[in-house]
């Protein structure tokens, strides 16, 4: 085998070929190095004498099916310049691994497309040896994100298990990468993001998150010239919840056997949008008589669907008004769960119609976190939490398949 193709084949260069065997359904490359080229790894001096060495075996790239095994005895040599006796250093293989730097490459790949278990099987190497070189890539390549060109960004709070254990996302809405992963949830979760935020010298302009109270106060406090944005996602998935709220009130203090009937079943179809009613099955005929026969929940959706049209209006001063004629509206009404929302409509004020000036929101941050749900089930859970925060933080780079 020519020294050209051992190079550009297994990225093996400066070693001489001596022999090939077949054995046990692989391939065995002896390879070795001539002793004129050894320098000291202390000195780097030339002035060395042989002093024996150490048999050594590399996974390298297969062959379709087979494995390729690299066999290489490591020279030990002796400096007669500054008297060190060390092994020479391998050119192809990182220290302390077994496997060339060309298969360390070639796993992620197959990582990329398959699970962790899948390509453990497919190379017949252990489990811990692919998800040892997975993590060594993930860390090179998105250890630290970059956040100097950070500009928008959105923050929202995922859960991971049961326990109440909760990770803090930011997610870069221009490249849809994940630049901060924060254990737990709060303000304490982004303290770390801020301090990196301020020596990297970023210029925010616009977050978006929702009305958490902890997560308004630490965007205020450490970015207090960018704009706060509440997009349509988080305002109308908290009005929901309180619709929903509002219907098992209502059905529970239901008297009559009719009502009851009427108002079970139609919580979804009071959380659709109308255009998406299925006519097939009489949703829309279902959704009128329960809003018919319950006056306060006719009400509550009413508002909702006027709600909607927040942010469809023409510009920022045209969305201010609605806002308040809307936060008016609810307040005219007798029903709590109107007030209520009115009054949180009004605390936050000034975050919705920055919508019109930053068209972002917590959306895309909301399908990222349904792949991070996808990823941790199709990968039966994380043990290693460090590990999973790196697959997070290249979780962009998934396209086609999410794999464990």
């Amino acid at each position: 085998m020519s020294t050209s193709l051992l190079y550009h084949g297994f990225g093996v260069r400066g070693y001489r070929h001596v022999r090939t065997e077949y054995i046990e359904g692989g391939v065995v490359f002896t390879i070795e190095q001539d002793h004129k080229s050894h320098r000291c790894p202390a000195c780097g001096g030339k002035n060395t004498v042989l002093k024996g060495g150490v048999v050594r075996r590399f996974r390298g790239l297969p062959i379709g099916s087979r494995k390729v095994t690299i066999v290489f005895r490591v020279p030990r040599i002796k400096c007669r310049d500054c008297n060190a006796v060390r092994q020479t250093p391998i050119g192809f293989a990182d220290p302390r691994r077994t496997y060339v730097r060309s298969f360390a490459q070639y796993v992620p790949e197959l990582a990329g497309m398959m699970t962790i278990r899948d390509v453990a099987l497919h190379l017949g190497i252990s489990w811990d040896v692919v998800k040892e070189i997975v993590k060594s890539d993930l860390q090179r390549r998105f250890g630290r994100p970059k956040l100097r060109h950070l500009r928008r960004i959105a923050i929202d709070e995922i859960s991971i298990g049961k326990g109440h254990r909760y990770l803090t996302v930011v997610l870069d809405l221009e490249t849809g990468m994940v630049v901060h992963v924060g254990h737990g949830k709060g303000g304490d979760a982004l303290l770390d993001f801020w301090k990196r935020l301020r020596r990297c010298g970023a210029k925010i302009e616009a977050v978006a998150t929702d009305m958490s109270p902890a997560h308004v106060d630490a965007v205020t406090t450490h970015l207090p010239d960018a704009a706060l944005v509440f997009g349509r996602f988080h305002v109308m998935k908290l009005f929901n919840d309180k619709l929903s709220d509002l219907r098992r009130e209502l059905y529970r203090a239901a008297k009559d056997g009719l009502e009851k009937a009427v108002l079970k079943g139609t919580r979804w179809l009071l959380l659709k949008r109308p255009e998406n009613l299925d006519a097939s099955r009489n949703e829309q005929e279902r959704l009128q008589e329960a809003l018919r026969l319950n006056v306060p929940l006719g009400t509550a959706y009413y508002l909702k669907e006027d709600l909607g049209e927040f942010w469809e209006q023409d510009g920022q001063e045209e969305a201010e008004a609605f806002l308040m004629d809307w936060i008016v509206q609810a307040e005219s009404t007798d029903i709590r769960m109107l007030h209520q929302f009115a009054r949180t409509l009004r605390i936050h004020a000034r975050g919705l119609p920055a919508y019109y000036d930053y068209a972002i929101s917590t959306g895309p941050l909301e399908g990222t976190n349904n792949k991070i749900k996808t990823m941790k089930r199709q990968a039966y859970g994380y043990r290693d939490h460090h590990f999973f925060v790196l697959k997070l933080y290249a979780l962009h780079e998934s396209r086609y398949a999410l794999v464990g």
